[in-house]
């Protein structure tokens, strides 16, 4: 298993740097595979989803369709996968974004009652309460 740092999964996806992507590419489909697969980390897909939305203006399709494909991927390892599923159902279903859902889902994992928040797109996921 190798780690996959953000910037080369942004850089496979979006393929705009001409000296980063082809490097990210090749690693991507010649390295990796079902027995040697790449691991990302719940924080690194945040971070995927945030740099699509905020630097490339992707639209939350899409940035689903990504987070989707990671996650079905036999290539890649997602870190608490099962968790990472429900956010997107969850971010789906709310309009919240995916990174909040995934907090949401982690907390509720490791015992918590629930997640308070100023954000009020935030506060319509379950398990998130407003804070007034």
């Amino acid at each position: 298993m190798i780690g996959l740092d953000t910037n080369v999964i942004v850089r496979y996806l979006v393929q705009d740097d001409p000296a980063q992507a082809p490097l990210a590419t090749r690693f991507i489909e010649r390295t990796l595979s079902s027995d040697n697969p790449g691991f990302i980390t719940s924080i690194t897909l945040c971070e995927i989803a945030w740099v699509l939305a905020e630097c490339y203006s992707t639209d939350r399709k899409r940035i689903r369709d990504v987070l989707e494909g990671l996650l079905s991927s036999k290539q890649i390892l997602v870190e608490r996968s099962e968790l990472a599923w429900k956010a997107l159902r969850d971010s789906d279903a709310s309009g919240a974004d995916f990174s909040d859902a995934l907090v949401g889902h982690t907390v509720a994992v490791h015992g918590g009652a629930k997640t308070v928040t100023f954000d009020r797109a935030a506060a319509k996921l379950p398990g998130f309460e407003l804070l007034r």
